[in-house]
């Protein structure tokens, strides 16, 4: 029984774990409108509105690029032939989960540079209000190479987004990239100098998940960036509103905004005398007498012998008698003709054919050249470093959230992959805002798609040709229900040890028997007659169950001559002889 509640534990754990994993592919969704009349697939698609005081917004619904910029110079240090902005941008649908009324910003040409911004609707001053960066992306096609990154631009006298380039001035970028096997999620931002006043570029460390499904499963994943208030100073990437990755602007970029207080001193340069060794050869080792550095690795294995039926004579290969001298053979030209090689046949029923050779092994005398033994360095000084000097370039920005203010959005890429779609930008400051734009956007987009994915079972089968290890958790998962039916609802058997529910077999009884039996049954009854009625009825009960147990006893306590009367009796019937099943008479 303790077994077959293991195996019932089991069970049930697994088809739990089977249950949260199916649950948890489910999609959490807000309340959409959608239209009762026509098929859950048909959703009353409205445009977002921010619901708050928002820097920049932008559906591309309305099927015009108003407000946008297409560059019109070229890349910076790079050929003649691919420096232009010569990329193709166009207003389209989703290929696939397409929403009616639903359009973004695609990428069209293949090898070719891109670059397109638009003005905020007011500029963006880091100082009190926290940043929130928000858009969608879609590698329609997946994508070999190429990026999907954002750049946040700065504030600029000479800005001219006609003349949006590679090297024009940004605050933030950030995005998706990927070229090749390098899965990236850039969040790069400027950092000046405030002593200096020079710009250099912090970049974020990389996010602890794998992002190689974001880029192949034509999906349209939403990208968030959020710098929190000050003093933290800290900042969050989320994918489809999860944290990916988190950190502080002052530990956790690279390299990091305040430079060490201390630096190693450049002209300090390290003593002649100075002993970096651990360790050193022992001066007083001397080489044993014994000690033979000319011994071989390798000698031959005297007690080696040649098989039985070595053919010495006979050579591994041989030409092969079946080759011909082609036609066109010109010896002048191609040389003498030679038939190609093949194995022996004779070799391949033998030991071993040519000149046989002792097997080497290893010379148990060989001690190589000898070397004296290292011994602890008495002279050891240690590893030498430069001393450390007060670093002139120090300074310390306690508040490096305060960032140049931003006043333009652009997007400046490349791509070896065609029909890269963005949609729905939004930068804010409140995180309301950008959860309710996303759900009017994104979270549609993805209510769509979610109903538009294959059923459980060919989800399976999917899985299965990618991995098919599965096929096995799959067989185990069918099996295990049916082999618990069986373990528990299979009948047994019940035995019981003391025989108590065996029931007696009734056995044939002589007319004998039976007549004493009722005369036993009429002083039974008179005597219940004397007693009340419920002991009368309990007693001839008892009486009755002890009759009927006591056959055996009857059987004995009959005299010979009854027995033989009996037998006679029953003997002298026409047909053969019946059994007599007694019945117990109960009197009312």
């Amino acid at each position: 029984m303790q077994f077959q509640w293991e195996w019932l534990c089991l069970s049930i754990l697994l088809l739990s774990s089977v249950s949260e994993e199916s649950e948890d592919s489910e999609v959490e969704v807000e309340d959409f409108d959608v239209d009762q009349g026509k098929s859950s697939m048909e959703i009353l698609y409205k445009t977002p509105m921010p619901t708050g005081e928002v820097y920049f917004t932008e559906t591309f619904d309305d099927g015009k690029l108003s407000g946008w910029v297409l560059s019109q110079t070229k890349q910076e240090d790079s050929h003649e032939d691919t420096a232009k902005y010569e990329g193709r941008w166009e207003i389209e649908q989703l290929k696939e989960n397409a929403v009616p009324g639903d359009r973004g910003l695609v990428m069209k040409s293949v090898a070719k540079h891109h670059a397109i911004s638009a003005m905020l609707t007011k500029p963006f001053v880091f100082d009190s209000k926290p940043l929130i960066i928000q858009y969608e992306v879609n590698f329609q096609d997946g994508i070999d190479c190429g990026g999907a990154y954002v750049k946040l631009l700065s504030k600029s006298d000479d800005l001219n987004l006609e003349y949006f380039h590679d090297k024009t001035s940004y605050t933030i970028m950030f995005g998706p990239d990927k070229c090749g096997e390098d899965y990236k999620l850039h969040f790069i931002f400027r950092h000046k100098h405030p002593i200096t006043g020079e710009y250099e570029e912090k970049h974020a460390k990389r996010p602890d998940v794998d992002l190689k499904k974001i880029y192949s499963d034509k999906k349209t994943h939403l990208y968030t960036l959020g710098t929190l208030l000050k003093p933290d100073d800290m900042f969050e990437v989320l994918i489809d509103q999860a944290v990916v990755s988190k950190g502080s602007l002052l530990e956790d970029m690279v390299p990091p905004v305040n430079p060490p207080k201390e630096i190693e001193d450049p002209n300090d340069k390290k003593p002649e005398d100075w002993d970096e060794r651990a360790k050193i050869p022992d001066p007083n080792a001397v080489k044993p007498d014994d000690w033979n550095e000319n011994e071989p690795l390798k000698i031959e294995d005297p007690d080696a012998v040649k098989p039985e039926g070595w053919l010495d004579d006979e050579p591994k290969y041989i030409p092969d008698p079946k080759a011909e001298k082609p036609g066109d053979w010109d010896e002048d030209m191609d040389g003498e003709w030679e038939a190609a090689q093949i194995p022996n046949p004779k070799c391949e029923t033998a030991p071993g054919c040519e000149t046989w050779e002792r097997p080497m092994m290893n010379n148990p005398n060989y001690k190589g050249k000898w070397k004296p033994p290292m011994i602890e360095n008495p002279n050891y000084q240690g590893i030498w470093n430069p001393q450390k000097i007060p670093n002139p370039d120090y300074f310390e920005d306690p508040h490096p959230f305060q960032m140049t203010p931003v006043v333009a959005i652009g997007l400046e890429l490349w791509c070896m992959t065609a029909d890269v779609y963005f949609d729905n930008f939004v930068i804010c400051s409140e995180k309301e805002v950008a959860d309710r734009w996303a759900a009017g956007g994104w979270g549609v987009k993805k209510l769509v798609a979610s109903a538009n994915e294959p059923g459980m079972f060919t989800q399976l089968l999917t899985a299965a040709d990618e991995h098919p290890w599965l096929w096995l958790l799959y067989i185990f998962t069918l099996a295990l229900p049916v082999g618990l039916g069986v373990l528990f609802c299979w009948p047994s058997k019940k035995i019981d040890d003391d025989g108590n529910c065996k029931k007696p077999v009734a056995k044939p009884i002589t007319k004998g028997e039976l007549e004493q039996d009722m005369e036993g049954k009429d002083e039974l009854g008179k005597i219940s007659e004397d007693a009340g009625e419920d002991e009368g009825e309990e007693e001839e009960e008892e009486e009755n169950e002890t009759a009927e147990g006591s056959l055996e006893e009857g059987n004995k306590s009959v005299s010979e001559d009854e027995m033989k009367e009996a037998d006679e009796s029953t003997g002298s019937g026409d047909g053969p002889t019946k059994s007599v099943r007694k019945r117990r008479v109960r009197k009312d």
